[in-house]
């Protein structure tokens, strides 16, 4: 059921662009039709004012030059003539005492409606020589026409955001049928055709990116994915072989009756797969937990080279049966968590008493690996690894020798040792690293100096 207090929201890119550009155009067409009609309401203004300012100044001459005009019959005769064709304009005229002697037959508009002009003008001495006049102009048809342009004004930016909107929809569709072709693309990948990708030579240049960056998650996916196959293949062969051993072990101790030192002896057989199983196990729970992005809980800072001394001494005895001889060289201090070096440190001299060559020296090498980073190699002498090998030495039970599929491995070896060395590497902020050429082999890792923190780890 769908949780009504957060409701999926679908919004439609087509619908998104159609109403911005609607809204846009709505804007900019009624800009424009502001502009036209602020325009023409200050150019009607203009000329009623002008007109106004003529037929005042009109009136005016018109009565002072008027010499055959004696009495009112006369004035409004002389100003009827005048005002014949006219409609828009009212005229009131009254002598000095106030008596009325002319006003226009028509009505006069509402005071909403018009708009006039005061002035004094002089009139024949027979009406007292002074006067004064109101003129009136109508604003009906000003108005009438200025409401008739805003009606137009409106409906040309309503009806052109509606036929841009019409047209972006339509343009947007168009322009997306790429994009559901890639929709269509996807929806044909699966986890058992994971050699398909993204086909993009049809797509919009501002969509590449993003179909690399698919194409590039593909690969990446499908990297992961054999990886995985692998790794569940390594388990089962790893722990197919002690648990074979610890059935028919058992089975044998149990058909018939057996003395109890021979009993002892089967236990303490088995008791050594059960901690190889065990160890497996652990490493692979340890590799869990580095995946998941744990990050190492970094102590004091102190010598690296003292620690790697700490780790030779431990394998001390191991070393002197293969006929080999350790030397560290160099030092950094750096604050560390001092149990996952040294057990990754345990690793990369356990590889290389593997495979170093008797006699040889084996060189632990603490160095500077640029940009704020430590080196710390183990180098050792031997067959070299071939160059297709190096960059899945540090993969969960690889091993770049034949000998990896056989059952018989060396004791307390399993193939998760530079795989460890990695997740170490990763929670200290580093990487791994490993060359070969002409006989010596450098295997290890580099790491930040950082500085103590609280950080969880495991393994430690």
């Amino acid at each position: 059921m769908r949780d009504r207090r957060h409701p999926s929201k679908t919004v439609s890119l087509r619908g998104r662009l159609s109403r911005w550009l609607a809204l846009q155009t709505m804007a900019g067409l009624g800009l424009v039709g502001a502009v036209v009609y602020l325009v023409i309401a200050l150019t009607l203004s203009q000329r009623q004012h002008e007109t106004l300012t003529q037929k005042q100044a009109a009136v005016q001459g018109l009565l002072n030059e008027a010499r055959g005009a004696h009495d009112a019959a006369d004035v409004q005769h002389l100003l009827n003539d005048f005002l014949a064709g006219h409609d828009e304009l009212s005229l009131i005229v009254a002598a000095h005492d106030g008596r009325e002697l002319y006003r226009t037959a028509r009505a006069l508009p509402a005071p909403a409606h018009r708009r006039g002009v005061d002035f004094a003008l002089r009139l024949p001495d027979e009406l007292g020589g002074r006067g004064t006049a109101t003129m009136i102009f109508d604003l009906g048809r000003d108005q009438a026409l200025l409401r008739r342009l805003a009606w137009t004004l409106a409906l040309t930016a309503l009806g052109g955001a509606a036929v841009v909107s019409a047209g972006a929809s339509w343009l947007v569709r168009l322009g997306l049928a790429p994009v559901r072709g890639l929709v269509a693309q996807t929806a044909q990948l699966s986890a058992q055709r994971l050699d398909r990708r993204l086909d993009g030579a049809a797509q919009a240049e501002e969509l590449q990116p993003l179909i690399g960056q698919f194409n590039a998650l593909l690969d990446r996916l499908t990297t992961a994915y054999g990886q995985m196959e692998a790794f569940n293949a390594d388990v089962a062969h790893e722990l197919n072989t002690p648990l074979s051993t610890l059935i028919s072990s058992c089975e044998i101790a149990l058909r018939r009756p057996r003395p109890v030192e021979e009993l002892r002896e089967v236990l303490t057989s088995n008791l050594e797969d059960l901690r190889r199983m065990a160890g497996i196990v652990a490493d692979m729970l340890f590799l869990s937990n580095a995946e998941r992005g744990l990050a190492a809980r970094r102590g004091e800072a102190g010598s690296l080279a003292m620690l790697a001394r700490d780790v030779v001494d431990y394998h001390e005895a191991s070393l002197q049966d293969a006929g080999l001889s350790v030397e560290v060289r160099g030092d950094a201090i750096a604050a560390v968590d001092a149990g996952l070096m040294r057990r990754a440190v345990s690793n990369l001299l356990g590889n290389a008493t593997r495979y170093a060559r008797p006699g040889s020296a084996v060189l632990v090498r603490i160095e500077p690996a640029g940009d704020g980073r430590i080196a710390l190699e183990v180098q050792n002498e031997g067959a070299p690894v071939p160059a297709e090998h190096l960059p899945r030495l540090f993969d969960r039970f690889y091993r770049a020798d034949p000998a990896r599929s056989s059952g018989a491995q060396p004791q307390g070896h399993h193939g998760l040792g530079l795989a460890i060395v990695a997740a170490v590497a990763r929670m200290h902020g580093g990487e791994p690293r490993a060359a070969s050429a002409a006989g010596v082999t450098r295997i290890g890792l580099a790491i930040t100096a950082g500085s103590a923190c609280s950080a969880e780890s495991s393994g430690s």
